[in-house]
């Protein structure tokens, strides 16, 4: 067990080896069979009405007279604004679009502590408006700053105390990411991995999870939400105890296994394409985007394509506050997230998109390496098809590793769903030669993402994935 202080007992350098034994013990406190059946006796408490509204019905939104901006009275969550948008990337170089602003920073944040010996994860089954399926298992901690000072008046986030603030001592991640930046502005949160004592202990809608056990849920469809997947990402990487399901990924995540490029190499591959690309995003009011129209009870994009804002009341029992209404992205369509990789002297790589994206801070951060929703590029020719789409959507199963529809952020998107794929290529597989794509192994991925900003939320799933395949 933790000391009854809360305050960590191990070294750094131990860490590596008690994240392997959470990662291969599959029954914890809970087997995988009350895990499954706990989060099914939660569903009944956290039934939420989600009912499309007019615009008009808002409550406390309205759009600004001037701007056309949509906001809260409070000035705090967040905001609907315009985005106009000139790059040199992809086969449309200028365009405008509403996008979600939301400059403050949340929490998410996953309580560890040892139990029997093993590490375990402190998890939240939770529900969004905008889950396709209602309830999910999300982090300890997920929360905005405005949830977390209670601007809305309800109540206190639980074991928020852990985390803001949190004794440096007993942090095992804490790094700035970013979100979607096609719907989002320069959005981030705080990831966070924080070990607790046995003091600690968990309530109706939490449980104590091991790695292996969450793993083993990350191949269920829409089970482990966004921000789970993000933080689990962030953990470091685990010490190799032989054994492992797939030895080319066990390869891969050790730092001392054969790379094709040095760290100095694919630091300045991302530098260079930092350098490369040009983006200008403007932030202008809603009112001013083109091609977009708003109507009583949507904001849409002419052709119908990419997604539209929609309002939504919303009725809970198990929420900070028990009814509210707000402004939800909706996207039109299921999208595609794959992530090709392949083996090089026995070690895998996975071929890594450097992508530009109006709404990221630094205009690039590494992505999948294929990202889109195909419906959005039906009216464009075939040279302009993302590449290596087809190819993912004529997968075969004897080559498909991971295949498993994910749900983002349920309480800023609608049924924002994807099919999140790993797949292996064969070995006359060979890449473009446009500079836009590089083999990573694991443990590059891993050493990046103890940064801000290099990976993208998607990407950090399919990390998250590649784990829980070993």
């Amino acid at each position: 067990m933790a000391m009854s202080t809360g305050l960590l007992r191990h070294t750094d350098a131990s860490l590596p080896e008690r994240i392997a034994e959470s990662a291969a013990t599959l029954d914890g406190v809970l087997t995988h069979r009350e895990v499954t059946a706990w989060l099914e006796s939660r569903r009944p408490h956290h039934v939420q009405e989600v009912r499309r509204i007019p615009f008009a019905e808002l409550g406390s939104w309205d759009f600004d007279p001037d701007t056309g901006n949509l906001a809260h009275a409070s000035g705090r969550f967040f905001s609907v604004e315009g985005l106009r948008v000139r790059s040199d990337f992809g086969p449309v170089r200028e365009w405008s679009q509403p996008i979600i602003h939301q400059p403050e920073i949340g929490i998410l944040g996953i309580a560890v502590r040892e139990i029997d010996g093993v590490l375990h994860c402190l998890m939240q089954a939770k529900a969004e408006p905008g889950n396709p399926n209602g309830l999910q298992l999300a982090p300890t901690v997920q929360a905005t700053r405005s949830n977390y000072t209670r601007v809305h008046g309800g109540r206190v986030v639980p074991y928020l105390e852990h985390f803001a603030p949190a004794d440096p001592r007993q942090v095992i991640a804490d790094v700035l990411q970013s979100e979607q930046g096609a719907w989002f502005y320069r959005k981030r949160n705080r990831n966070m991995v924080v070990e607790v004592g046995p003091e600690v202990e968990d309530g109706d809608d939490f449980r104590w999870l091991t790695l292996g056990q969450l793993h083993r849920l990350l191949h269920l469809d829409n089970v482990v939400n966004m921000d789970a997947r993000t933080v689990l990402s962030c953990l470091p990487a685990a010490a190799d105890r032989g054994g492992a399901a797939r030895p080319a990924i066990a390869r891969s995540a050790d730092g001392s296994s054969g790379s094709l490029h040095t760290t100095a190499e694919v630091l300045s591959w991302i530098t260079r394409m930092h350098t490369e690309h040009e983006l200008d995003a403007e932030p202008v009011p809603l009112r001013e985007i083109e091609r977009w129209h708003r109507t009583d009870s949507a904001i849409a994009h002419e052709s119908g394509r990419f997604f539209s804002v929609m309002a939504v009341d919303v009725r809970a029992g198990c929420r900070e506050v028990g009814s509210w209404q707000q402004p939800l992205l909706e996207p039109h369509g299921v999208g595609i997230v794959a992530l090709l990789v392949k083996r090089f002297d026995g070690v895998m790589h996975a071929l890594i998109n450097a992508r530009v994206e109006p709404g990221y801070l630094d205009v690039v951060e590494l992505a999948p390496t294929v990202q889109c929703v195909p419906e959005n590029y039906r009216h464009l020719p075939p040279e302009s098809q993302p590449p290596y789409v087809d190819l993912v959507r004529a997968r075969r199963p004897e080559r498909t590793w991971f295949d498993v529809e994910f749900s983002e952020e349920g309480g800023r998107f609608y049924d924002a769903r994807s099919r999140y794929v790993i797949l292996e290529v064969d070995d006359g597989f060979s890449v473009r030669p446009d500079g836009q794509f590089q083999w990573l192994t694991l443990s590059q991925l891993t050493v990046l993402l103890q940064h801000r900003h290099y990976l993208n939320v998607q990407a950090r799933t399919l990390v998250a994935a590649l784990r829980a395949l070993m």
